[in-house]
């Protein structure tokens, strides 16, 4: 999850300066265009609970898994819950910078290469030249992979990142405890263990991802918008930002787990009947 930019924000300002708060949290969540985001994310996740399906049931999954997939993954869910909990997580903040910068012309570029690039990572093919692009550039020391790095460091992406996805596999485990699956046969320490065991593989994996992703989505950029980025990120309203944007996708992902996980646990029991 990263931050995003527009151009309606400054004029909606101008126009409407006793705009409710709500509806300034709403301006700025379209201006990130996180209702696109969460659509990528929803096709991320159903193909991920495919994955799922023929990892744990020994091969192609059925037509029902296929449809709870569907159902745990609804954009219509998934779009309230962001736009609820970022409401919540942005409260107290004070908008007019976010949405002043978000507003701009060259945040709407920028919004629009990440949401294209995280589009473009849906096929797989992309995903494996993006990888190769980010490690050949690392190699070269390319200068915009050292300004991606400093991107990446000041909004913590790695450790954020990976605290999400142990929390959601923590979740996804307690799915399947919930569902049965194991019948007493794990413990919580066992299940522990099990999640924090998979944290330097997540940590590789994650920090390939985010590199390949930036280094492609922020390849058209001048080193000056690049630049703006990243001054923009250090101030108190750039870190607001990061922060809300995190918060806002947490509940989201750990109920997703969950669920899977739960739903995983019944199709197992169903197999074994």
């Amino acid at each position: 999850m990263f931050m995003r930019f527009a151009t309606l924000a400054t004029v909606a300002t101008l126009a409407m300066p006793a705009m409710a708060q709500e509806s300034e949290t709403d301006v700025l969540f379209d201006l990130l265009m996180l209702p696109d985001i969460i659509e990528i994310m929803r096709e991320e996740g159903v193909s991920y609970g495919d994955t799922i399906g023929q990892d744990l049931f020994g091969g192609p999954p059925t037509a029902e898994w296929a449809a709870t997939v569907e159902r745990i993954y609804d954009y219509d869910m998934m779009e309230g819950m962001v736009r609820t909990d970022f409401m919540t997580s942005l409260e107290e903040a004070d908008l007019a910078p976010l949405i002043g910068f978000f507003g701009s012309e060259q945040g709407q570029m920028i919004v629009g290469l990440e949401v294209s690039a995280r589009r473009a990572l849906l096929d797989d093919a992309v995903e494996e030249a993006a990888k190769e692009a980010a490690a050949i550039a690392s190699a070269d020391g390319d200068p915009r992979i050292a300004l991606v790095g400093e991107f990446v460091d000041i909004n913590n992406l790695i450790e954020t990142n990976v605290e999400g996805a142990l929390n959601s596999n923590l979740a996804f485990y307690g799915g399947l405890v919930d569902g049965r699956a194991f019948d007493g046969a794990l413990s919580e320490e066992q299940i522990l263990s099990d999640v924090w065991s998979q944290e330097q593989e997540i940590s590789e994996s994650t920090t390939e991802w985010i590199y390949s992703f930036l280094f492609m989505a922020y390849q058209p950029l001048a080193d000056a918008d690049l630049q703006a980025y990243i001054a923009f990120s250090e101030t108190e309203a750039g870190g607001e930002i990061n922060r809300a944007m995190f918060e806002s996708f947490d509940r989201l992902f750990t109920g997703i787990s969950h669920s899977l996980g739960r739903a995983a646990a019944n199709e197992m029991t169903m197999q074994e009947l």
